[in-house]
């Protein structure tokens, strides 16, 4: 309700930097934390696990049990929660967005800290407070719990595939379309925006947006894109729900998810149906092309041979997915010049078959 004051969750430690790997033991030591679990997405353990464990030892936390997390079903995963032992402090998860959104889950479940140690960026799920887990064979997106910290070793970020950064580019750059459509709700009696979340949301993608690089792998320009992924989740945080950083271009890639038998990666997914929705929109089109173009992201969207008619597709199908929202692709003539923007735009031309 309007007139209320926000009561938000946010990490109590934030550490992005170099070298934070090996320094995980020191960075949670602060926090009085004694004894732990940690756990691994699949194939993690062998490039970091080691590292971790000895720098945990050093800083003298006792780590009670180490799990490989590779299935993501509800009831498994609830299941795990609860067998966790009370004694302990907090939850690690080191990885990607499964063992996070498990491990998320799980905090949440028995309302204990964890710590988000993400190993690349391809979207802002290791910041945010919602977990997508499968239920009876299908994706679904569950309330979780906020990372009690966050820490990020860009040397291990830069040195995850370049699909991930590209991936993390397009979810953040989204931003720009979906703070658009939540002003368009609001503007027609939908929804009522929270300035707030606005504001970081919109600081989180123009800082981005404006950072000098010369190549993505420039220690600077992934520092900024894992801030802002960050600050996604805190704007997200503070709106109580996604609007802040999802808006019809997410709606696009959630339909292409159902559609297809493998999609691409969520923020690539995005990435293509916000250039898509801001030239609907008649919104800094210049600016998402500038950075898509510069970044080489609509280059590597053309090595996927991801097909017009699977877009085109996913935009008829794309309101059923939320049918309470009422963003542009609610509309049906905005739907059929996001069509049209598909076969005419000469960068998706040459980038989509």
């Amino acid at each position: 309700m309007k007139g209320l004051t926000h009561k938000i969750a946010i990490p109590s430690i934030l550490e992005i930097g170099k070298g934070n790997i090996k320094n995980v033991g020191n960075l949670i030591k602060k926090s009085m934390i004694k004894k732990v679990l940690l756990f691994f997405g699949e194939g993690i353990y062998e490039l970091f696990g080691e590292d971790i464990k000895h720098s945990l030892k050093d800083a003298e936390i006792e780590i009670l049990d180490i799990t490989e997390i590779s299935d993501i079903n509800f009831d498994d995963i609830a299941a795990k929660a609860f067998e966790i032992p009370v004694s302990i402090d907090a939850l690690i998860a080191v990885g990607g967005g499964k063992v996070i959104d498990a491990v998320k889950y799980m905090s949440f479940l028995i309302k204990m800290p964890f710590i988000s140690i993400p190993t690349s960026t391809s979207n802002d799920g290791f910041s945010s407070s919602g977990a997508s887990l499968l239920l009876k064979g299908k994706r679904v997106s569950l309330p979780a719990k906020t990372p009690y910290g966050v820490i990020a070793d860009i040397d291990v970020i830069k040195g995850a595939p370049e699909k991930f950064i590209y991936s993390g580019i397009g979810d953040l750059v989204s931003n720009i379309t979906a703070l658009y459509d939540w002003k368009f709700e609001e503007d027609n009696n939908k929804a009522i925006i929270d300035d707030f979340a606005v504001m970081i949301s919109k600081k989180a993608v123009n800082s981005f947006v404006r950072t000098e690089f010369k190549t993505i792998k420039d220690d600077l320009f992934l520092k900024e894109l894992v801030e802002s992924l960050t600050m996604n989740g805190i704007a997200m945080e503070i709106a109580g729900n996604s609007s802040p950083a999802s808006g019809s271009e997410h709606l696009i890639s959630h339909a292409l998810d159902k559609l297809l038998q493998v999609p691409q990666l969520h923020g690539i997914q995005v990435g293509i149906g916000s250039y898509i929705m801001a030239n609907v929109q008649k919104h800094r089109v210049e600016r998402i092309r500038k950075v898509f173009s510069e970044t080489g992201f609509f280059e590597y969207v053309s090595t996927l041979n991801m097909k017009k008619e699977d877009f085109k597709k996913s935009i008829e199908i794309a309101p059923s997915i939320k049918p309470n929202r009422y963003t542009y692709i609610h509309i049906e003539e905005n739907r059929e010049a996001a069509k049209k923007v598909i076969d005419e735009d000469s960068i998706l031309s040459k980038i989509l078959l």
